[in-house]
């Protein structure tokens, strides 16, 4: 996939959307300065090229009754293409699952889940991952604490 290259206002249409998200046109206008139209059309501009995508649910797992974050590595025993991809379309629709990553390095995936209990975390483990007949291992941790980052990418001196 290309890069797309972004000038100064880009920049800041992002950034004030990064802390922002539902900020109306009007309002991130006003934010970075430039008329109404100018602020929808480098909007729509950056929708069209998929720097911006498409908004999603944010849930709060703790209150829907799901507070234990785990992340589980996968070590596979195949690494075909067919076998990851397989192994990942499986993944990403199993319940409880937030975030399927396949890696490099020592574990070839990395899943992020959000469960209610310890039981209902080895069933999933048991019941979802360790069943497939390409996995050869897992290793679960607990996550203690989680906080996104910030992150938006440097403006163009």
């Amino acid at each position: 996939m290309k890069s797309v290259e972004l000038d100064r206002l880009d920049f800041e249409i992002v950034r004030v959307l990064s802390e922002e998200p539902d900020l109306t046109n009007k309002a991130v206008a006003a934010a970075v300065g430039v008329a109404e139209s100018t602020c929808a059309y480098r909007i729509r501009k950056l929708r069209d090229s998929a720097v911006i995508r498409s908004r999603r649910l944010e849930l709060d797992h703790t209150r829907l009754g799901y507070a234990l974050r785990a992340v589980i590595m996968v070590f596979l025993a195949n690494h075909s293409r067919e076998v990851v991809d397989r192994f990942m379309a499986s993944m990403v629709e199993t319940p409880n699952v937030i975030q399927v990553m396949n890696l490099t390095g020592r574990y070839d995936f990395m899943i992020t889940v959000a469960v209610a209990d310890g039981e209902q975390l080895r069933g999933l483990v048991l019941d979802h991952i360790t069943v497939q007949p390409a996995v050869r291992g897992t290793e679960t941790h607990i996550v203690f604490d989680m906080r996104d980052g910030a992150w938006i990418p440097a403006e163009p001196e």
